[in-house]
């Protein structure tokens, strides 16, 4: 059922919660919580795609500029190829499915990742979507799919190489900046706070430069059981970390 927004707008201005500028989320176990159901692991992943739907709604109605979503990396090749190729089929269908809704709800949508190897239909359409929603100035709903962060910075080291090769660049001027433009989320604030479901306790390979100084939050819960309750409960975590940014007194932020 749709959060009401007014109540929404509500919790998020109490002093318990704090809303992050920019959330990650590494969306994790839908095997899992399918087998611990006796389903097909398939089935984990539809009911991450309704999870995924939530979640979004719920940044709108809390007022989150950012979101992204680890969906797809680029070591999930190496499991069995009909599980690989239903995550796809599954990308397909959600935005088939679900981009007027986001062009509505004023969602504008960032793919970020390789596109090498990708069926080029499927290409197109991650396209289609940036493109009809480019203009909205909601959400930022960035899907990381087919990404790994360290593939993400070589192919930075690599274009900053190149600029210096061509005398574009002096070596002596290379600043963080630098590379960060040079990044898939080039334009985007670092992530506050990174969330992972599932109760591992790790980043695995997700926004490893632009997670430098994000609050790390893990739920016990798999993905598809994440809901109001899990948000909120991550919004009061995060609202009691005190985030200091290497220095001696927290910042607000």
């Amino acid at each position: 059922m749709p959060t009401d927004p007014a109540f929404s707008k509500e919790l998020a201005a109490a002093p318990r919660l704090r809303i992050p500028n920019h959330l990650g989320v590494i969306m994790d176990g839908n095997g899992r919580w399918a087998t611990a159901r006796g389903k097909k692991r398939t089935e984990g992943h539809l009911a991450g795609v309704r999870a995924l739907r939530g979640l979004v709604e719920l940044c709108i109605n809390y007022g989150v500029p950012n979101l992204t979503v680890f969906s797809f990396s680029s070591e999930n090749w190496s499991r069995p190829a009909e599980e690989v190729s239903f995550i796809f089929s599954l990308l397909r269908r959600f935005v088939a499915s679900d981009l007027q809704s986001l062009i509505r709800n004023n969602v504008h949508v960032r793919v970020i990742g390789s596109r090498e190897g990708l069926d080029p239909s499927l290409v197109r359409l991650i396209r289609d979507a940036e493109q009809k929603t480019a203009a909205n100035t909601g959400l930022n709903l960035i899907v990381a799919f087919n990404y790994g962060s360290k593939a993400e910075l070589t192919e930075a080291t690599r274009a900053v190489a190149r600029a210096v090769a061509r005398g574009e660049l002096d070596p002596e001027s290379i600043t963080e900046e630098t590379i960060a433009a040079s990044l898939y989320t080039t334009g985007l604030p670092d992530p506050d706070l990174i969330v992972r479901t599932s109760g591992e306790q790790r980043i695995s390979n997700f926004l490893l430069w632009q997670a430098a100084y994000a609050e790390l939050v893990f739920v016990d819960e798999y993905w598809p059981d994440f809901n109001e309750a899990t948000f909120l409960r991550v919004l009061e975590t995060y609202a009691l970390r005190d985030r200091r940014f290497g220095g001696i007194e927290a910042r607000i932020t």
